[in-house]
């Protein structure tokens, strides 16, 4: 080959070598969501880098950063997967994008939301955090450190003697909330006869926070005008008023949390007239990376609700992380959630609640396992399934917190959630965990001795009908007086057991007397 021909052929890899480098996209920098995130109105940056076609970076939020792994273009379209820590245990969520002009349209790597998982792709620009949405991004190094107390067994409150039942807002509103609807809903629960059924909780979760004043004090935002003047109305119901909070600096959506505060926060919960707080875990883990700290951050609130002359309900939620049931008590905390977040949906609903048994003994009165609120009403789940959820909560002991409109309930839902019967069996005051006492296939029989009698429970977890039977020999009854079908409110005959046809994602449940 002449020379000629060499430096023809070199010339034409240069000029394909460059070429191909030119129509690689660059997407390094700064992009900003010209809109808030569906998860709490949260402001979303991202800061790629990028190297050829590889792609790193990190996918930031009001109150916290999470790194950007595995990235790759292809063409105007590339994918990435994040390390995300910020809304319980750690997990690798997948994300992806596409190139449009000079914007990218990019669908974010979220946990569910709890309507479901998060799939509309957001619009990036070029630019910089303007802090429109929720909260300024914060920067976590330029905190000040706030120590952990030693560890010590905070005081028991006395509250709680029975799990609580009430309302909260998250499940069906997410930060969507305000003065007016807490107070449509504590006009609901009474008109609704939830009130008179046992439920005294009106809690309003993430998105009631503004911002803190010259001295420190954390006001509501706009949406809230005066808290006192709310409590004061959910009060004059006979019932209880609630908020939410985090021991990180911020919320789980972006509000600010009690980081360093937490003295003056108790504080100015209870001058309000507040008698319920849940404490969720969310940006603690930015500050606070070893789940061995959980009991001392969790501890520090304890003490500091200790101190102040109203006694609050402490709700611990940091998503059964850390052995939490072992030490929530310590901590202060009257219930502790035993799970990640809980969905309307069979599948998500029915892994949680059927995994509670091993946990059932270290609940007792003012101490309880909470495997999320309810999403009964929400209208992801049949009514069997609704059925068999509040079947279980109940058996388990839990905190019954309605998740759902109160304002319009349909008269099936209404009926689940002021069962007597099953309420009775949730708020017995013996508080003797349940115990399985079979599983076959899909079909499971659970047993919970109550201060009158048992509680049985005949579940279907199959998608067929099935017949299923039980003998009173089995729970150690010789005898019973009187057994009730407390779902069909019927009284039936005690022979010597009972068998009937479970619907699928179906209960039975029967109330036997001695």
């Amino acid at each position: 080959m002449n020379d000629a021909l060499r430096a023809l052929l070199a010339g034409a890899v240069l000029f394909c070598t460059l070429r191909a480098h030119a129509q690689i996209p660059d997407i390094g920098g700064t992009w900003v969501a010209e809109q808030a995130t569906p998860v709490g109105g949260m402001e979303m940056v991202f800061r790629l880098k990028q190297a050829g076609v590889n792609i790193t970076g990190s996918q930031a939020l009001s109150f916290g950063t999470s790194p950007i792994v595995d990235g790759e273009l292809h063409g105007d379209q590339f994918s990435f997967s994040v390390q995300f820590d910020l809304f319980g245990p750690p997990r690798t969520l997948s994300g992806s994008g596409r190139i449009v002009g000079d914007t990218l349209l990019i669908s974010p790597a979220l946990p569910p939301t709890p309507s479901g998982p998060v799939t509309a792709a957001m619009t990036f620009k070029r630019g910089f955090p303007t802090g429109n949405f929720a909260v300024d991004p914060m920067d976590y190094r330029s905190l000040p450190t706030v120590l952990l107390p030693a560890l010590r067994a905070v005081s028991y409150n006395g509250l709680a003697k029975t799990p609580p039942m009430g309302w909260n807002s998250w499940n069906k509103f997410d930060v969507h909330v305000s003065d007016s609807l807490v107070r449509e809903m504590a006009d609901a629960m009474v008109a609704s006869g939830m009130k008179a059924a046992g439920y005294s909780y009106i809690n309003i979760d993430d998105g009631w926070q503004g911002a803190r004043n010259a001295h420190g004090v954390l006001e509501p935002n706009a949406k809230f005008p005066d808290m006192r003047a709310l409590a004061r109305y959910v009060h004059a119901r006979g019932l209880k008023l609630g908020l939410y909070a985090s021991p990180g600096p911020r919320s789980c959506a972006g509000y600010e949390g009690s980081y360093g505060h937490e003295d003056i926060d108790a504080r100015t919960w209870a001058a309000w007239g507040i008698d319920y707080l849940k404490y969720d875990w969310c940006s603690a883990g930015r500050i606070w990376r070893e789940d061995s700290d959980m009991r001392a951050v969790y501890q520090r609130m304890g003490e500091a609700l200790h101190r102040v002359t109203r006694r609050l309900v402490f709700s611990i939620c940091q998503y059964g992380r850390a052995s939490v049931a072992e030490w929530a008590p310590l901590a202060g905390g009257n219930l502790w959630r035993t799970s990640d977040d809980i969905k309307d949906s069979w599948e998500r609903m029915s892994a949680i609640g059927f995994s509670q048994g091993p946990l059932a003994r270290f609940a007792g009165p003012g101490h309880w396992n909470d495997p999320d609120m309810l999403e009964v009403g929400n209208g992801r789940m049949s009514n069997d399934e609704y059925r068999t959820h509040f079947s279980l909560w109940a058996l388990l002991a839990a905190p019954l917190i309605a998740g759902n409109d109160l304002r319009d309930m349909a008269p099936a839902i209404k009926d689940i959630l002021l069962n007597r019967e099953v309420i009775a069996v949730d708020q017995d005051p013996l508080a003797r965990p349940p115990e399985r006492l079979s599983a076959s296939g899909d079909t499971e029989i659970w047993v919970r001795t109550l201060r009158k009698g048992w509680a049985v429970a005949l579940f279907n977890r199959g998608t067929a009908a099935a017949d299923m039977s039980v003998k009173w020999a089995d729970i150690g009854v010789a005898a019973p007086r009187t057994v009730i079908d407390v779902w069909a409110h019927a009284e039936l005959s005690p022979a010597d057991g009972f068998a009937g046809t479970v619907p699928p994602h179906g209960v039975i449940m029967l109330r036997v007397e001695p």
